[in-house]
C-alpha cells in the first residue's frame, strides 16, 4: 500500500510560539525589523534551524518568533543573528 504523500518529507513545525509556561518564555527569540514581503516561515526556519531543534515559528506583519527546545538553543540564535542583513535590513 502505497505511503501517505503528506508523512513524508519534512516534518512541519508548529505555529504556535505563545505558550505561557516559563521554559518556553526563555527558549522563545523575537526576530524584529524583519522585512516579511519577502522573508517567508520557511527562510526563518532555514536560517535558525542551526541554533537547534525548532519547535515553533510564527511570522507576523514585520517581526516573526521562533520557538525552540531549549533556552541555550534560543540564546545561541540571539548572539549568532542579532544584527544579520536578512533582506536588506538588519535584525
Amino acid at each position: 500500500k502505497p505511503s501517505d504523500p503528506i508523512m513524508t518529507g519534512k516534518t512541519q513545525t508548529s505555529n504556535v510560539t505563545n505558550k505561557n509556561d516559563p521554559k518556553s518564555i526563555n527558549s522563545r527569540v523575537f526576530i524584529g525589523n524583519l522585512n516579511t514581503a519577502i522573508v517567508k516561515k520557511g527562510d526563518i526556519e532555514a536560517i535558525f534551524a542551526k541554533y537547534g531543534k525548532i519547535v515553533g515559528c510564527s511570522v507576523h506583519k514585520g517581526y516573526a518568533f521562533v520557538q525552540y527546545m531549549s533556552e541555550r538553543h534560543a540564546r545561541a540564535a540571539v548572539a549568532g543573528e542579532n544584527a544579520r542583513i536578512i533582506a536588506g535590513q538588519p535584525l
